[in-house]
């Protein structure tokens, strides 16, 4: 079973540069979680004839976040955004909006395993997001997850928008403190991590120089002075079954590269 994470930063315009199709076509990945789509499902132009898709779009702002899972198998069950539940807790509302409304996750069951695709909010550069995301949303999001794996165990990917250690991003000093790299945004992944949820690239490589993100500026990305902000983690039952996790930063199209996850489904 091989699955693939991209934060696209719009289908359409990553589609029209010729880089999506090909890419999927040479992977054949059974599952594609793509990130900040842009669009909605009408709007796409994609065609790939061999997988199902399942959109959550944003309601309010168009052309704005979104997510997507395109897949091969037929999902027993499909979750749009929080369950209702969880939004009574927490209440996600700021100044910019309801991020539930923003199409930011969109969870897919299968047979053995729930595969959650999450887009999580920027914290912006002067942090004005930043208590939304560390009181409300990071709790909200692993409350769905805990919530979830009471029936099966969990696979979730997608921009996480954070570098989790200073090993994640090229120049950790210089952006300490910075919006991607502030104590309550690598916290959420710590408390990620302590309720047994596992970075499946980090099973298999160490140490710096692997990002999924890079600056339009500055020539970034062709110096590889990037940040790893996409992930996946599963459920600490799954990790037997993990056979690869992979970067691709020569695939062009978005300012993020996919990753991929490989398991012995």
């Amino acid at each position: 079973m091989k699955l693939i994470s991209w934060n696209v930063n719009g289908i359409r315009s990553v589609h029209k540069k010729g880089a999506l199709v090909p890419f999927l076509e040479k992977m054949k990945p059974d599952i594609v979680c793509f990130q900040e789509t842009k669009a909605e499902e009408h709007q796409s132009e994609v065609d790939l004839p061999d997988y199902e898709e399942y959109w959550n779009s944003s309601k309010g702002r168009k052309g704005y976040a979104g997510t997507a899972i395109f897949s091969k198998p037929k999902p027993l069950s499909l979750i749009f955004g929080f369950p209702e539940e969880i939004l009574e807790k927490y209440k996600l509302n700021d100044g910019y909006g309801d991020p539930n409304e923003e199409g930011r996750v969109i969870s897919a069951e299968f047979e053995d395993f729930w595969v959650v695709n999450v887009y999580t909010p920027n914290a912006k550069p002067d942090l004005s997001r930043l208590p939304l995301r560390h009181k409300l949303w990071d709790p909200a999001f692993l409350a769905f997850l805990k919530h979830l794996e009471k029936g099966k165990p969990v696979i979730f990917c997608g921009d996480l928008n954070v570098a989790h250690t200073p090993d994640d991003l090229a120049n950790p000093n210089a952006n300490e403190g910075e919006h991607g790299f502030t104590k309550e945004e690598r916290e959420g992944i710590d408390t990620l991590i302590a309720a047994g949820f596992v970075d499946a690239f980090r099973l298999f490589t160490k140490g710096g120089g692997h990002y999924t993100w890079w600056t339009h500026f500055a020539n970034a990305r062709a110096r590889n002075v990037g940040w790893r902000i996409d992930y996946f983690f599963v459920s600490k039952s799954l990790v037997p079954r993990v056979r690869s996790v992979k970067i691709y930063p020569d695939v062009m199209g978005s300012d993020h590269c996919p990753v991929s996850l490989e398991l012995d489904f």
